[in-house]
């Protein structure tokens, strides 16, 4: 039980104190005066104004209650590193001993553990989450168990009281990192990109590692590493050319040093996109039509295509009387463009052109050869196709997947279908998604035959027969579309249709871009989830195989989500480079950040939170050195020294009842007011 005197005043105080000090004027009067009674009139003047002021005797019935100490434990990715974890939970539970043995005093203990993604250590967050908990008055101290290693210091809370840390690990500690400072997302082919990287020793590095030169493999989509001796301490560029385009993913490991913390930050996955600068194009229009300028424009609306058209305007056997040298400014380039440069070229078109002696045959055989070689070929064929001078009747039938084997051209409108290898095929799968509505109708298809060599028929035509046909040559592409009519679906014929598209999958294609390859294993990351994508034309597929960084094997079962792609997910244990496997294909990805933030700085010091600790008065101490013992320090003195740390006893309390009595009650202010008036009336001899 405790007792209190308390003012209720029924005035405001500034009123009060101008009563007061017109009391107090009146005394000094009648002082001066010589009135007898000067004293008894003070003090009634007194009595009311004490009665003005509102005394009361407050008594409370108050319960103590315990003090509360937080114990965070750090038990993150970092802390698993050597024998940190041992001495995390042996300090742990020799605290929680100790302070269940101290009177009044309750432990709350805190684990923070990994979070999602690559947070790092949210140790204030954790410390915040928890006194948020707790009632501020009654936290006598706060202990953080970790190697002072986090990632939210802006996250600090105001703190109530001392906070300590005591860091893991040994003096002897080191480790050795491999950092990439600047590798771009992607890059263009055929052109050097440079990447930064460098190797740092951090902590107390034996003499024995202590060279300054290390080793350092560097391996591309899992290929078997070459090593490089690199220098420590330093930046390292690295000129790189990527060798295709897509997803190249590039890895870079340091060796495993002898007692080093940890092997986690050894290595590192570069993920690089390789895309093209432009795209050369060579257009060869044999005669001028109502499509031809359609192909111009569609290609040169793309500023990434670089377009080199060839017109023939008019024949060599027309006979108009114009002057040769009237025709054109300069001789155009053809046996430069058909001979010397034809390898510059990423795909060359014939639209409508037919053999008039203008390119020879020998012309015509090296653009076969240029296909042989990894070119790429697209025949836009009109009636030409089926005459006598058609493209086919030269060194190019050697490539062509379809011959025009009854020379019919059949002009009757019919709209383009996509077949059922068409529907599992990238070019045109989900090519009816393209476009809102129906497809317009073509009034022309070239009668071809496509059942003599291997080309792909994806589109069909008129009664079925082959419209758009693809084919692999050699090491290059070759595809032949039998129609002069597409531009119909540029002009908005009966609604138009996809052209555009078809013509940018079909060019994509034509180069080997990987998200367009007909049988394809791959893989898009989100954190350490992946997404395995299996294109085929087959009907169905095998399991695919997955090895983990730790060489680990698992088998999963893809689903069919769409003619031709089989889709599945999967969550990776670890962060590292993932092989995957189906058949004769195989996909490397690496799942997780290329440094994880838990193994950017792994040795344990407590620099960075010194600032916090020190604003309480707490201290910092190594737990390699001995627990320190606890003791009770009064709030604002320093709270920790040499083998120990402070806690401060708040003493809060539980008010279980209160008690409240007026000092001066209304009749007892009466009565001794009036009565010391009268007395000091008496006395001045009033009466």
């Amino acid at each position: 039980m405790t007792g209190t005197v308390i003012f209720s005043p029924l005035l405001p105080w500034p009123l009060l104190a101008g009563f007061a000090a017109i009391a107090l004027a009146g005394i000094a009067l009648a002082v001066w005066r010589g009135l007898a009674g000067w004293a008894l009139r003070g003090l009634a003047a007194l009595v009311v104004i004490a009665a003005l002021t509102g005394p009361s005797w407050r008594q409370e019935d108050r319960a103590p209650l315990t003090d509360i100490v937080l114990l965070v434990e750090d038990r993150t990715a970092s802390q698993r590193l050597s024998d940190r974890a041992e001495q995390t939970e042996q300090a742990a539970e020799t605290l929680a001993a100790r302070i269940a043995a101290r009177p009044n005093t309750e432990l709350r203990r805190v684990t923070l553990t990994d979070g999602e993604g690559d947070t790092g250590t949210q140790l204030m967050t954790a410390l915040s989450d928890a006194l948020a908990e707790e009632p501020r008055a009654r936290v006598a101290g706060m202990i953080l168990l970790s190697d002072g290693r986090l990632h939210d210091l802006d996250q600090a809370p105001d703190l109530p009281a001392p906070l300590h840390l005591l860091l893991t690990g040994q003096p002897e500690d080191w480790d050795r990192r491999l950092i990439v400072q600047n590798a771009p997302a992607f890059a263009i082919l055929d052109e050097e990109v440079t990447l930064t990287l460098r190797i740092e020793d951090s902590g107390d590095v034996p003499e024995t590692e202590n060279s300054g030169q290390v080793p350092l493999d560097i391996s591309i989509d899992g290929a078997e590493p070459q090593r490089f001796m690199v220098a420590t301490g330093r930046d390292l560029e690295l000129p790189l050319t990527l060798p295709h385009g897509g997803r190249n993913v590039i890895q870079f490991t340091t060796p495993e040093a002898e007692g080093e913390l940890t092997a986690r930050n050894n290595s590192a996955i570069v993920q690089m996109n390789g895309v093209r600068d432009r795209l050369r194009v060579l257009l060869v229009s044999g005669e001028p039509h109502a499509g031809g300028r359609t192909w111009r424009n569609l290609l040169k609306s793309d500023s990434s295509v670089d377009l080199v058209h060839f017109t023939i305007l008019r024949p060599p056997a027309k006979q108009d009387g114009v002057p040769v040298s009237e025709l054109s400014l300069i001789a155009f380039p053809t046996r430069e463009l058909f001979m010397d440069k034809v390898d510059d070229f990423d795909l060359i078109i014939f639209d409508r052109y037919k053999r008039r002696g203008i390119l020879p045959s020998l012309y015509l055989d090296n653009v076969r050869q240029y296909v042989e070689r990894g070119g790429a070929v697209l025949v836009a064929a009109g009636p030409d196709f089926a005459s006598a001078d058609s493209l086919y009747r030269s060194p190019l039938n050697q490539i062509l997947p379809a011959q025009p084997s009854t020379a019919r051209v059949i002009e009757r409108p019919y709209s383009p279908q996509v077949t059922d290898l068409g529907e599992r095929h990238p070019v045109t799968s989900g090519l009816r998604n393209e476009w809102d509505g129906e497809w317009g109708r073509w009034m022309r298809q070239i009668d071809v035959d496509a059942s003599q060599g291997d080309g792909e028929v994806v589109m069909s035509g008129i009664d079925d027969r082959p419209l758009l046909i693809l084919d692999r040559v050699g090491e290059g592409r070759v595809a032949l579309l039998a129609s002069d009519h597409a531009w119909l679906w540029n002009r908005g014929y009966e609604g138009g249709g996809p052209q555009l598209e078809l013509l940018r999958r079909l060019a994509h294609w034509m180069m080997k871009e990987p998200e367009l390859e007909e049988e394809a294993l791959t893989a898009e990351a989100n954190g350490q989830t992946m997404r395995i994508i299996r294109r085929t034309l087959e009907e169905g597929i095998g399991s695919v195989t997955i090895t983990r960084p730790d060489g680990e094997t698992e088998e999963i079962e893809l689903n069919e989500t769409s003619p031709g792609l089989f889709t599945g997910d999967y969550t990776g244990p670890e962060i590292g480079l993932y092989r995957l496997a189906e058949g004769d294909l195989e996909s490397v990805i690496g799942l997780g950040p290329a440094a994880p933030r838990e193994f950017e700085q792994t040795i344990a010091d407590g620099e960075t939170l010194e600032p916090v600790v020190d604003a309480t008065r707490g201290g910092v101490r190594n737990l390699s050195d001995g627990l320190p013992s606890l003791r009770d320090v009064r709030a604002g003195r320093p709270a920790a020294g040499r083998g120990w740390i402070g806690l401060t006893p708040r003493e809060a309390y539980e008010t279980r009842d209160v008690t409240q009595v007026p000092i001066l009650p209304e009749w007892l202010v009466l009565l001794l007011a009036s009565g010391l008036i009268l007395a000091g009336w008496l006395r001045e001899g009033r009466r």
